[in-house]
């Protein structure tokens, strides 16, 4: 594994960047190849993101990657944030351009969706705070507005794993990233099918959920040459931030951490999430990390 580099593209809400990690055996260095804005734009009245933008950027950054590390490169992976997702269509071409999550159309949606399920039942059943731009009320808002376009769709792919499809066609879902979608079942490490039936939502939708250091395939070689493979970070960007504290995974109880971006997230790893009706008053939810582990944390303010 020594003197490889490592090639790591992380997504904000305002930047993003390609970093690459170089190993040495011994230690790690992290050089930063570019970064680029990330800048939503409004489309017939709605906030998008603009992922032709994003992968256009990639592109570029992967570019000066090879020109500058060249074959010593192993490996590329995705993180960015949670929730938002691409709907593919059968020909695993996007529908549309994605919605951002602070996009007006999912208010009011958790109130409607609570007379469906109840509250309490979809936290017993995910351990996810409620948050009106979650997943689930991200795709009830669209089977309301666009019960066409959610017709269409073939596959839902959360915004790293559709930037590992663009890389090497991987239609896997990374498990971090979808226990935020708030329909991931904890317990069995799944889909919380039944929510899905409960809400009336495609099954198909919903594919295989794929642990962090999956090997997802070979890059495209008209993106980059050689056997550069696609590898699962912890997709969702603050389990990856997680991992990295020098005390994660020692089995360790007695610290915390506080990861500052858009929001600021304060929280504990844990072998198991709380789902207690206490966690609920809280409003702590349950994401994942890891080696199986669970990040229980609070969102509150941030930059």
């Amino acid at each position: 594994m020594a003197g490889r580099c490592y090639v790591g593209i992380d997504l904000g809400a305002e930047s993003g960047r390609v970093i690459a990690g170089l190993f040495d055996g011994g230690r790690v260095r992290l050089d930063e190849v570019l970064r680029f804005p990330n800048v939503p734009q409004r489309e017939d009245g709605s906030l998008r993101w603009n992922v032709h933008s994003l992968w256009n950027d990639i592109r570029i950054g992967l570019t000066f990657a090879r020109a500058g590390y060249d074959s010593s490169i192993a490996s590329v992976g995705v993180d960015t944030w949670g929730v938002d997702n691409v709907l593919l269509n059968e020909n695993n071409t996007p529908i549309d351009q994605p919605y951002h999550s602070r996009d007006a159309r999912t208010d009011g949606v958790m109130a409607r969706a609570f007379e469906t399920v109840s509250r309490n039942d979809i936290y017993d059943a995910t351990g996810i705070q409620f948050l009106p731009f979650n997943t689930l009320y991200q795709l009830i808002a669209g089977n309301e507005r666009e019960p066409d376009t959610l017709a269409q769709a073939e596959r839902l792919l959360l915004m790293p794993d559709y930037l590992h499809h663009l890389l090497c066609g991987s239609t896997a879902v990374e498990r971090t990233n979808a226990t935020t979608t708030q329909l991931f079942d904890p317990a069995t490490s799944t889909w919380s099918w039944d929510l899905i039936k409960r809400f009336g939502l495609p099954e198909r939708l919903f594919g295989e959920i794929v642990e962090p250091g999956t090997d997802l395939g070979t890059v495209h070689p008209e993106i980059m040459s050689g056997n550069v493979r696609v590898v699962a970070p912890a997709t969702h960007d603050t389990a990856s931030a997680v991992v990295a504290v020098p005390t994660a995974n020692t089995g360790r109880a007695d610290w915390a951490y506080v990861s500052s971006g858009t929001w600021s997230l304060v929280g504990v790893e844990v072998p198991k999430p709380f789902k207690s009706a206490q966690a609920l008053a809280f409003g702590l939810t349950n994401e994942g990390g890891i080696d199986g582990t669970t990040r229980l944390l609070k969102n509150v303010m941030g930059l």
